[in-house]
C-alpha cells in the first residue's frame, strides 16, 4: 500500500498510514476479543457553522446516516442492524465522530458502509424534515434547563457572538427552521474532506489489513483542502462581570464561573491540568468539592473543567445550589480561587493529583473503544504515537511552582465572568 507508514516503539504503539488522498488511518491490534471499533473524527464541528446559522454541525450529526446517493436510510439502516451494529454520531465545536463497533468477519462491509454514509450523504428532504423536529425539541429542552443556559450565557458572554465558541452548539430554533437539505449538502462538501478525516481501526485485526481496507473502501474520493476556521480575536475579560437569568420556575440554581484559558499546544498545559484537577476536575475531590459541597454542605454539585483546544478554551466551575445558597457559593469560589491563585497547591496536593492522573490513565485504555478515543485525540493535537508513554514524564515534570504561576494567571477572581440561570434574580456580590 502507498502512503507512510509510522510505528511507535513502545506502550499502545499504533500504527499510523496517510492514504495517498490525505486521509489518515490510525490502527491499533488488541486480539483480546474477536470485534473491531471503528472511530472516524472529521474536523467538520460546530466552529464550522456558517456566520449566522449556528447549528448546522450538530443537524449534519443527525442526518449524516440518513440515506445516501446509492441507499436509502432504511437499507442502512437494516444493513447495520443485521449485523448488530449501531452507529453513533455525535458533534463538538471541533469534529463530527461516527463510531461503531463489530465483529471482526464483518469489518470490511461496516467499514465500506461507514464510508459510503461520510462520503455520499444525499440529506433526503424528507429526513431533514423529520429530524428538525428533534432537533427543535432539543434546542427547547435546553432552553429550559439551567445547567445549560448557564453555560451558553457564560460562554457568549466569554468569547461573544462573533467567535464560534460563543454561539450555541445547538443554534436557535430560527437557525433550526432555516436548514435545509442544501445548506447541509454545502457544510458537507466544504468541510467533509479526506484531509480532515483520521480513522482510527481498534480490535482483532492487523494494522496493514486495516489500511489496504480503508484504501479500498475510501477510493476514488477527491482531496480537497481543508477549510480554515475564520473568527473573531480573543480578548480576556479584564474585569468581574456578571449575569442572572431568572428561570423562576425551577427548583435549582446553576452557576457556571469561568475565564478565557490556553490553547492545548501552550507549554503550560500540564500544569493547567494538574491545577484544574486540584480544584476539583472530579466533583467529590479537589478544593471545590471539599469546601463547598462537603464541608459546607450548600452544593449539589461542583466541579471545575478546562477545554485546552485549539484556540484557548475556556476554564469553568460549575456548581448547582438552592436558590438561598447562589451568593455563599459564588462567595466560596471566589475564596477558594483566591488561595489557590495567592499560596499555589500544596506539596501533597501536587504529588497525589500526578499519582491520580498517571495511575487513571490505563483505565482510559481498557476498551477498545477507549483506546480509540484516546488516538484520535493525540492525532488531533499532534502529540505523537507514543503520546500514551510520555504522559506519565510529562506530569512528573511539573514543579510546584509552576502550577502556582498557572493558578496566577489563570484563577484571578476579579476577572471572572459568573453567569446564575434558575430561580434566583438577587445580587452576586
Amino acid at each position: 500500500m502507498r502512503g507512510v507508514h509510522t510505528t511507535a516503539a513502545r506502550g499502545l504503539a499504533p500504527s499510523r498510514h496517510v492514504l495517498p488522498n490525505g486521509l489518515i488511518v490510525l490502527a491499533k491490534r488488541t486480539p483480546v476479543t474477536p470485534a473491531v471499533t471503528i472511530n472516524v473524527s472529521i474536523r467538520a464541528g460546530a466552529i464550522f457553522d456558517p456566520p449566522g446559522l449556528s447549528g448546522v454541525a450538530h443537524f449534519a450529526s443527525k442526518t449524516i446516516d440518513r440515506g445516501t446517493a446509492a441507499h436509502s436510510a432504511e437499507y442502512i439502516a437494516e444493513a447495520l442492524d443485521s449485523r448488530g451494529v449501531s452507529l453513533a454520531t455525535t458533534v463538538t465545536r471541533q469534529a463530527l465522530t461516527l463510531t461503531c463497533t463489530c465483529l471482526i468477519e464483518d469489518f470490511e462491509g461496516v467499514l465500506t458502509q461507514v464510508a459510503d454514509i461520510m462520503m455520499h450523504p444525499a440529506f433526503p428532504a424528507a429526513e431533514v424534515e423529520s429530524r428538525r423536529t428533534e432537533v427543535v425539541t432539543l434546542i427547547r429542552q435546553d432552553e429550559d434547563n439551567p445547567a445549560v443556559v448557564a453555560v451558553d450565557g457564560l460562554m457568549d458572554a466569554l468569547y461573544g457572538s462573533g467567535h464560534p465558541y460563543g454561539r450555541k452548539l445547538r443554534g436557535t430554533v430560527a437557525t433550526a427552521e432555516r436548514i435545509d437539505s442544501a445548506v447541509l449538502r454545502a457544510f458537507h462538501h466544504a468541510h467533509v474532506t479526506p484531509a480532515s478525516v483520521s480513522l482510527a481501526v481498534v480490535g482483532d485485526v492487523a494494522p496493514q489489513h486495516a489500511a489496504d481496507v480503508a484504501t479500498e473502501a475510501f477510493a476514488g474520493w477527491a482531496s480537497l483542502p481543508a477549510e480554515a476556521i475564520q473568527s473573531a480575536p480573543l480578548v480576556p475579560p479584564a474585569e468581574r462581570r456578571s449575569r442572572v437569568i431568572p428561570m423562576m420556575n425551577k427548583a435549582q440554581a446553576d452557576i457556571a464561573y469561568g475565564f478565557i484559558a490556553i490553547a492545548r499546544n501552550d507549554p503550560s498545559y500540564y500544569a493547567y491540568w494538574l491545577m484544574n484537577h486540584i480544584m476539583g476536575q472530579y466533583s467529590m475531590g479537589g478544593r471545590l468539592g471539599d469546601s463547598i459541597r462537603e464541608r459546607q454542605g450548600m452544593a449539589y454539585y461542583v466541579y471545575s473543567s478546562l477545554d485546552a483546544n485549539l484556540v484557548p478554551g475556556p476554564l469553568m466551575v460549575r456548581a448547582g445550589v438552592s436558590a438561598a445558597n447562589v451568593a455563599r457559593a459564588v462567595a466560596s469560589i471566589d475564596a477558594e480561587l483566591t488561595s489557590l491563585a495567592a499560596d499555589g497547591p500544596t506539596e501533597q496536593e501536587l504529588v497525589e493529583s500526578k499519582q491520580y492522573l498517571i495511575g487513571s490513565l490505563p483505565r482510559t485504555l481498557e476498551t477498545n473503544a477507549g483506546i480509540a478515543a484516546f488516538l484520535q485525540t493525540a492525532e488531533f493535537f499532534g502529540l505523537g504515537l507514543d503520546y500514551d508513554v510520555r504522559v506519565p514524564g510529562l506530569l512528573q515534570a511539573v514543579t510546584r511552582d509552576e502550577v502556582h504561576e498557572a493558578a496566577r494567571r489563570a484563577v484571578d477572581p476579579s476577572n471572572a465572568t459568573v453567569v446564575v440561570a434558575g430561580p434566583y434574580d438577587g445580587p452576586l456580590s
